[in-house]
Order: C-alpha cells, then sequence, then structure tokens
C-alpha cells in the first residue's frame, strides 16, 4: 500500500484491494499500547494508520481503500461515511439494522463493533481502509481493549445469521463502496 501510494501520479487509477491477513494486532500511529491486554501469541505489529488496536485474522474481510481524494474530490470524512454507509447497507440486505457511531468509526450492531475503520491519508491519497468480521474466531479481541474502548465487544456476520463466504460478502461490500462514493467513480 505504501508503496503503491508513494509510485503513483495523477493518472495512477484507484484500487480497492480485498484480502485477509494471518492473525495480528496492529496498533495505530497515535495507539496506546496499553490496550494490547495479553498478546499472547499473537504478533503485535504497528502501522501507519490512524486508530488504536485491533486484531485482523481468517475470516475477517480486510478492504484496503486506495484512492486519490484530490482527484475524486473526496474529503476524509467523505471516504470514512462511504466506508461505514456501505457495511450498513450491506447488512440491511441480510435485514441486519447496524449503525455508525460519531464518537468512534466503525459500524455496530446492537452496541457491538462489526467492523472498524482506520486510514492513512498522504499526498492527498488514502490507504488501509476497513475490516469486516465475517466468520472468525473472536476471541483474541478479549485480549486487547478494541479501538481503545476498555470491555468493547464485538460481533460478526456468523453471528448475526448473515452470509459468511467471504467473496460473496466482498463483492456485496465493492458494489456498495463504489455506490457510496458517487457517480462515476471507476476503479
Amino acid at each position: 500500500m505504501k508503496d503503491f501510494t508513494d509510485r503513483r501520479d495523477a493518472d495512477t487509477p484507484d484500487e480497492i484491494w480485498l484480502l485477509e491477513h494471518e492473525p495480528v494486532f496492529t496498533l495505530g500511529l497515535n495507539a496506546d499500547p496499553s490496550h494490547v491486554l495479553a498478546p499472547g501469541e499473537i504478533p503485535v505489529v504497528r502501522v501507519d494508520r490512524g486508530g488504536q488496536v485491533t486484531y485482523h485474522g481468517p475470516g475477517q474481510l480486510v478492504v484496503y481503500t486506495l484512492i486519490d481524494l484530490k482527484r475524486s474530490k473526496l474529503g476524509i470524512r467523505d471516504l470514512v461515511s462511504a466506508l461505514e454507509n456501505s457495511v450498513i447497507k450491506l447488512v440491511a440486505s441480510y435485514g441486519i439494522e447496524a449503525t455508525a457511531r460519531g464518537d468512534a468509526p466503525g459500524v455496530y450492531v446492537h452496541e457491538r463493533k462489526l467492523a472498524s475503520v482506520g486510514l492513512r491519508i498522504r499526498r492527498s491519497c488514502s490507504y488501509h481502509g476497513l475490516s469486516l468480521n465475517v466468520a472468525m474466531d473472536t476471541a483474541p479481541f478479549k485480549r486487547i481493549n478494541p479501538c481503545g474502548f476498555d470491555g468493547l465487544t464485538v460481533t460478526q456476520l456468523a453471528e448475526l445469521g448473515a452470509p459468511t463466504d467471504l467473496a460473496e460478502v466482498g463483492v456485496g461490500l465493492v458494489e456498495r463502496l463504489l455506490a457510496e462514493l458517487g457517480p462515476g467513480f471507476e476503479l
């Protein structure tokens, strides 16, 4: 992501990457390491995104948004809202009501966090993005204060009775994200 962002120029097309990570706790730029309570065998890696600490692992869909915000005429809040709204609309299609919160970026279902947002903007271009819990082992979240909030619980699509095929969920999420980013947005 960093290399892509460093090499891009005004004509470089935007990209959205979908992937899964091996188990890892990541700390954002200003994260307080004390929010990692008991990492055990899971590596802890400092990364150059916003936000506090989170967990990534198999069964979680990670969406990296490599977007030239200036060219797309998007502000940072626009991108955060587009990411959150794309998840909200995706899960609504499964009959699940989700919300965003002004005090803590991400998407929540009954006060349990379903998706996290953490971005980095450099040279007017975004990287990092969103993680959506689909069908994963959520126990590692109990070994941290997710997003810096003591006692914050997480949920996942599997617990909510939604589809859990990562490819299917990814296609649905990207379709909604492109719609949220606005007319004419292309990758």
